[in-house]
C-alpha cells in the first residue's frame, strides 16, 4: 500500500497508470480499511486519475471497515465531480453501510457541503432518513449550524422538536 499512498500523495497519473499496468492491486488496504479509491479522494487526486483507478478495476461499491463509502468519501472531500460521477453509475443515494445509519445526506449536512445536497436532493434522497440516535439530516444541520444545507431541506423551524436547540 505505500506505493499505491506515494503515488496518489503526489497525484502522479503515469504512476498509477504504471502501477495498474504492472498488476498492482487496487483491492488493497491501509490500516483503517481503506480502498487505493478511498485514499485516492482523501488525497484530494484529480477526477482523471480517480475514473483511472475506476476503469483499472477499482470497486466504487467498497467501504472501510467502519462502513464509510466511497461514496461518503467523495461526500466528505467535496469531489462533486466524483459525486455525480458515482450517481450516474447508480449509486443508491439513500444507502449507508455505517452501524450507526449515518446517511450520505447527514454528511452533506453536517460538512455544509450545499451543492452536493442539492445533488442528493435533485437524485430523490430520502430527507427523513434516521440514524440509530433518530436524528436526521435537518438535525444535522441545525446542530453543525449550516443555515445554508438547512435552507434546501424539508424544515420547519417552528416544530415543537426543533424550538429546543440552542441553533
Amino acid at each position: 500500500m505505500d506505493k499505491w499512498l506515494e503515488l496518489l500523495k503526489n497525484n502522479d497519473y503515469i504512476g498509477i497508470k504504471q502501477q495498474i499496468k504492472s498488476g498492482a492491486d487496487l483491492s488493497d488496504v491501509n490500516d483503517s480499511g481503506e480502498s487505493v479509491l478511498a485514499c485516492a479522494i482523501r488525497s484530494r487526486c484529480d477526477f482523471d486519475l480517480l475514473t483511472l483507478l475506476i476503469e483499472g478495476g477499482a470497486d466504487i461499491f467498497d467501504f472501510d471497515d467502519e462502513g464509510v463509502s466511497i461514496f461518503d468519501m467523495a461526500i466528505t472531500y467535496n469531489n462533486i465531480e466524483m459525486v455525480q460521477y458515482l450517481i450516474d453509475k447508480e449509486i443508491n443515494v439513500n444507502q449507508t453501510n455505517r452501524r450507526s445509519g449515518f446517511t450520505p445526506l447527514m454528511a452533506a449536512a453536517c460538512y455544509g457541503r450545499v451543492e452536493i445536497a442539492k445533488i442528493l436532493i435533485e437524485n430523490n434522497v430520502d430527507q427523513n432518513a434516521v440514524d440509530s440516535k433518530g436524528f436526521c439530516a435537518a438535525d444535522f444541520a441545525r446542530k453543525m449550524n449550516k443555515k445554508s444545507v438547512l435552507a434546501l431541506l424539508d424544515y420547519d423551524p417552528k416544530s415543537p422538536k426543533n424550538t429546543t436547540y440552542a441553533r
